[in-house]
């Protein structure tokens, strides 16, 4: 199995013989180049940003000091490839619109922008001199010991040679046991080398190109996406309900129309029977055309908000229902639609399977949130992934950061919580 970082190729036998140490070098040694042409281009926009910030030209060199990170991130992503084969994406979210300003407040809001600053600015004053450091010890040091007979037979004239500057060296016998001792040091530098490689490729990872992405940020987008989905799906609610009320069951109506007009001009008999039989099929069609629209989504929670929705379904209830909601002005349609059901399903849950003599609606907006309360005097024992269909709202709930809880012991009575966080969309006077 081929190796795939610097890790597994030291583990590994043949690692001095294989191109993983070389791998790691010119990682290092471009490490250091990199490094400080960083720290030159860091320095020289931020003092002449501030230089010039007083007249307003500066300004945009600024905002390109603080966006060094990206083209720094950006090449040591390519870097890594030399020590590390794994992918490493960046984890930058795509601007919400196009244009440049778009891609710039994007950028400026993200934490990954800031976190590759950070790395910028750490590899521009301290990462780099550490990769020429480790570069000087573990590979040049050594081969300036393995090139002694060289120098001994070229600079030395066959007579001396200097061993890093410090010793001398006079015999040839000692010059080639320097050079034996230089390949020593050169195979434990080719695992220096390797340490330092992979410890660099990790910190860098860490920082600019993480294997798990930017969880929090991740979240966030997901969430969002969630959240665009439960619009969607309510838009299109909306849009079934009003082709319905609009076109079949204006339809419905007129077929209905028609029928009675035709009862009222057919003579005693079975022609006459039919015509009873159909108009009332078609008045009970109209009726359940008339619930199923209610239920996808009923026009007095469009028009009057989610108290009157509420007052509504409480009206319609099988058994009786007291109404106590504070609510003084409208909220996110998505957040109205999510309580409105959430209502409706423990009502006839209520009416189904408990039993209740009554049962009771209270609730309100306060401190950036909406509270719901329904509770019923009924024989309790009721379990959410009973099919109760209180799963399916949780989760509906669970989307917009809400929460539903329920309490219903043997006995009862059952108590059924929503939280969701929300702010008004609309204040009445």
């Amino acid at each position: 199995m081929h190796p795939r970082n610097v890790w597994q190729a030291m583990s590994a036998p043949g690692f001095l013989l294989s191109a993983w140490p070389w791998r790691a070098a010119a990682y290092l040694v471009t490490g250091v180049v990199a490094g400080a042409v960083t720290l030159v281009g860091i320095v020289a926009a931020a003092a002449a940003g501030g230089v010039l910030a007083v007249v307003v030209v500066g300004l945009p060199l600024l905002v390109l000091t603080a966006l060094a990170g990206l083209p720094v991130a950006q090449v040591e992503r390519h870097r890594l490839r030399l020590v590390d084969r794994d992918p490493a994406p960046g984890r930058h979210r795509q601007p919400t619109a196009t244009g440049l300003w778009a891609w710039l407040t994007t950028r400026l809001r993200e934490r990954a922008t800031w976190r590759e600053l950070g790395y910028a600015l750490l590899f521009a004053g301290l990462l780099w001199p550490v990769d020429a450091l480790v570069v000087t010890t573990a590979l040049v040091l050594p081969l300036s010991t393995v090139a002694t007979p060289l120098l001994m037979a070229t600079v030395g004239e066959g007579e001396e040679a200097k061993v890093l500057k410090q010793w001398t060296v006079t015999t040839w016998p000692t010059a080639f046991g320097m050079a034996v001792l230089g390949l020593l040091l050169l195979a434990l530098g080719a695992y220096a080398l390797g340490l330092a490689a992979g410890v660099r490729a990790e910190l860098t990872r860490f920082l600019v190109a993480p294997r798990g992405g930017d969880l929090g940020d991740r979240i966030v987008e997901l969430t969002r996406s969630r959240v665009r989905l439960v619009d969607a799906f309510e838009s299109e609610r909306r849009r079934i309900e009003r082709d319905l009320h609009d076109g079949a069951q204006q339809r419905l109506v007129a077929l209905t129309m028609a029928l009675g007009l035709a009862r009222l001009d057919a003579p005693p008999g079975p022609l006459a029977d039919q015509l009873a039989k159909a108009h009332g099929e078609a008045g009970k069609a109209l009726e359940e055309l008339r619930e199923l629209i209610h239920g996808i989504h009923p026009k007095v929670l469009a028009d009057y908000g989610l108290k009157a929705a509420v007052d509504d379904a409480a009206d319609r209830s099988v058994v009786p229902v007291d109404v106590r909601l504070e609510l003084s002005g409208r909220l996110p349609q998505a957040v109205e639609a999510a309580a409105y059901f959430v209502v409706c399903e423990a009502l006839a849950n209520t009416a189904r399977h408990s039993g209740a003599d009554r049962a009771e609606v209270t609730g309100g907006h306060r401190d950036g949130r909406l509270f719901l309360e329904i509770r019923d005097d009924g024989r309790g024992g009721a379990e959410a992934g009973a099919g109760s269909g209180l799963t399916g709202l949780a989760d509906r709930v669970s989307v917009l950061d809400g929460r539903l809880s329920l309490s219903s012991p043997p006995g009862g009575p059952t108590l059924l919580c929503v939280e969701i966080p929300c702010e008004w969309t609309e204040r009445f006077a």
